[in-house]
């Protein structure tokens, strides 16, 4: 599990075709990476993936073809600049939202507006997606945990802080960009249960 509170930024250094799949090779960058272990989760632009391989400045992780395939990781060049975040633990505060690593689908850019010191971003979304999304909701995006301030048939928009845009890759995106998206994990439960009840009555 993860909170979308950014840890570092990396930059893909390799991606290498295996068999079908691709080991990525990440440099931490500003990822604080001390104690890292084989076996370990670390979230890539919100993408839960599995350490197979580090050394002192850097991990390798292994894609299947389905997560190329679902998200944007199968679209990056080498030298992308990437949003990391290594498994919450038990003692750890929970700054943003219970976020699992598993991207629900792919969103768009729409546009960017300063709003004072901050920047108004709006996302194109899947409407399979947008119903699991509400105004004041939680949404993450490419691994960032943002509140939803608008929402309606073709998207939602959410403000950005300065703090945010200097150390995410917001920075280096912009209009027109695909974005990983994960909805609340409480609108998915809540919607098993209620699917569950229904299926009773």
């Amino acid at each position: 599990m993860f909170t979308g509170i950014i840890e570092g930024l990396g930059r893909l250094a390799a991606a290498t075709p295996l068999g079908g799949d691709t080991r990525f090779t990440v440099e931490v960058g500003s990822l604080p990476f001390e104690a890292v272990q084989l076996g370990e989760s670390i979230a890539v632009n919100g993408v839960c993936l599995t350490v197979v391989a580090f050394d002192a400045d850097s991990f390798q992780a292994d894609a299947s073809s389905e997560t190329l395939s679902l998200t944007t990781l199968g679209a990056l060049q080498v030298g992308a600049t990437l949003n990391l975040e290594r498994a919450m633990r038990p003692t750890d505060r929970l700054g943003g939202h219970l976020v699992s690593g598993h991207v629900d689908g792919l969103g768009r850019v729409l546009s960017v507006h300063a709003d004072a010191r901050a920047q108004r971003w709006r996302f194109a979304a899947p409407a399979r997606l947008l119903r699991y999304i509400a105004r004041k909701g939680s949404i993450c995006v490419d691994g960032v945990s943002l509140t939803v301030n608008a929402v309606d048939g073709d998207g939602f928009e959410v403000a950005l802080i300065p703090h945010t845009v200097a150390h995410t890759r917001f920075a280096q995106i912009g209009v027109g960009d695909a974005v990983n998206l994960e909805i609340d994990l409480v609108a998915r439960y809540v919607e098993r249960l209620l699917g569950a009840r229904g299926d009773q009555a």
